[in-house]
């Protein structure tokens, strides 16, 4: 097989993923297409402008929609029946974008995408309802297939649903705890690993899980894939952590990005956390005032980023990335037999850890 563009290939994917969110999500809710039951009259009028409008504006607002593409991936690879089986994708893709929602709230954010966070455009208490409505509204595709799926797998599928939410919910927790400095603790390599499976690797774990669960495989396989999908999610977040970190001031802006978003709010990133175990005390105690400060003094930020640059924190985190995609595809390559999708997942696993943006 030639190589693979994968940037092209999901660009390709997004008007399919977008036609299929729609179909369980409307972009303007009406009679025909509400999905609950109204004892009384209901307003489809502020019903759309508080979940509906909001909802669609944010995913307007673009992004990578990599974790419905590694569930069409996954399911092609294993043999699942597409036509039955790719609405699924809803589910993590729109779980996913709710998540954000509540993180920008969470980390004050001004900025997404390039655009106003949905709570400055929206206000907290819209988008705070709009991003929990988000955690819901997906699982309509469950009702909308239990005459095509086996009731079995769909226990599965809701089965997995909750256990990742829960996962996401913890490493939110984490994440948290530690950027607000609560426990005056700084956390170590390993618990920064665990924090992002459960983080950032939930989501794409869920992917995968309900793509070999839909493809009728067995738990051991979902257990399997679960680890890879997992991994390609922690190395995701470690690459989103460096482009903060090695992405100039006027390129972060041109993504429509913060320059030194993370720095500004804290975030023990792997890069961060490296550089404060091999530190000596005094660079250690000034990078740490800086993170606990969540300042947004550009100079005070370049001087964080110097200091974490020169402990080799870059080049280590890059290659835990690396070692964990590498690893974890090397568990299920020989679970799948040679065709274009397995290539199309390899490649896209690599992707997400060299993409520039």
């Amino acid at each position: 097989m030639a190589d693979v563009d994968i940037i092209k290939f999901i660009e390709s994917k997004k008007n399919f993923i977008e036609m299929t969110i729609e179909r369980y999500i409307p972009k303007e809710i009406n009679q025909n297409n509400f999905k609950s039951k109204s004892r009384y009259d209901t307003d489809f009028k502020a019903l759309n402008y508080g979940i509906s409008k909001p909802l669609w504006d944010f995913l307007g607002y673009g992004g990578k929609r990599w974790r419905p593409v590694l569930f069409l991936l996954v399911s092609e690879a294993l043999g699942a029946d597409m036509r039955k089986v790719s609405d699924f994708l809803v589910i993590p893709e729109i779980a996913h974008n709710g998540t954000i929602i509540i993180d920008d709230i969470e980390d004050s954010a001004e900025l997404r995408r390039g655009k106003p966070a949905l709570h400055k455009a929206y206000g907290e208490d819209i988008a705070i309802n709009c991003g929990n409505a988000m955690y819901f509204l997906p699982l309509q595709v469950i009702d909308e297939k239990k005459d095509e799926i086996p009731i079995d797998i769909l226990y599965r599928i809701y089965s997995i649903y909750n256990e990742e939410m829960r996962n996401l919910h913890y490493g939110q927790a984490l994440d948290i705890s530690w950027h607000k400095g609560i426990l005056k603790k700084e956390p170590n390599v390993n618990e920064y690993l665990q924090m992002t499976a459960f983080k950032t690797g939930t989501l794409a774990r869920m992917a995968a899980r309900l793509a070999v669960a839909l493809s009728g495989k067995d738990e051991i396989m979902e257990s399997k894939f679960g680890k890879f999908a997992e991994s390609i999610g922690i190395a995701f977040q470690i690459q989103d952590d460096l482009l903060d970190l090695t992405t100039s001031e006027k390129d972060r802006e041109a993504f429509g990005k913060s320059y030194g978003n993370d720095i500004s709010e804290g975030k023990r990133s792997l890069a961060v956390i490296y550089s404060l175990i091999n530190l000596e005390n005094e660079k250690r105690e000034i990078l740490i005032n800086i993170l606990n400060s969540h300042t947004k003094d550009s100079k005070k930020i370049r001087g964080a980023i110097d200091i974490i640059k020169e402990t080799g924190a870059i080049e280590f985190s890059r290659d835990t990335a690396n070692k964990i995609v590498i690893e974890s595809w090397k568990e299920i390559e020989n679970e799948l037999i040679d065709s274009n999708a397995k290539e199309y997942l390899k490649a896209f696993s690599e992707f997400l850890i060299k993409r520039k943006i």
